[in-house]
């Protein structure tokens, strides 16, 4: 069995998903679907991630773990939104130089006996 064009897979860009939107996607998929990405991807990228992906799946279905009604459509949600903390220079502390010598509670003492 080869599958080497990519309108025979049961995913469509299954190539450019992401292994997040690929585990997504596949709990709608049967166990011939399954199958046969799992072909495909060792046949093509051989990505161990996805592999594990598809095969746990596998074997869900194996068990008797019933399909997903979800979609083949990836999940919809905010992308390209930056993240991050909401610190700002107004709630930003202020700096803090140590001295070179000693802590502020104890300035370093200058040495008497240098040689000159």
């Amino acid at each position: 069995m080869s599958t080497n064009d990519h309108s025979e897979l049961p995913l469509p860009d299954y190539d450019h998903l992401s292994v997040g939107e690929l585990e997504h996607r596949v709990r709608s998929l049967p166990h011939e679907a399954l199958e046969r990405l799992l072909h495909y991807e060792r046949e093509h990228a051989d990505r161990a991630h996805v592999t594990a992906v598809l095969t746990a799946r596998l074997h869900q279905l194996e068990e008797g773990s019933p399909q997903s009604p979800g979609s083949s459509v990836p999940p919809s949600g905010p992308k390209g939104e930056p993240g991050g903390s909401p610190v700002s220079p107004a709630t930003s502390p202020e700096p803090y130089n140590p001295p070179p010598h000693g802590t502020p509670d104890q300035p370093a003492r200058p040495v008497g006996n240098r040689f000159r």
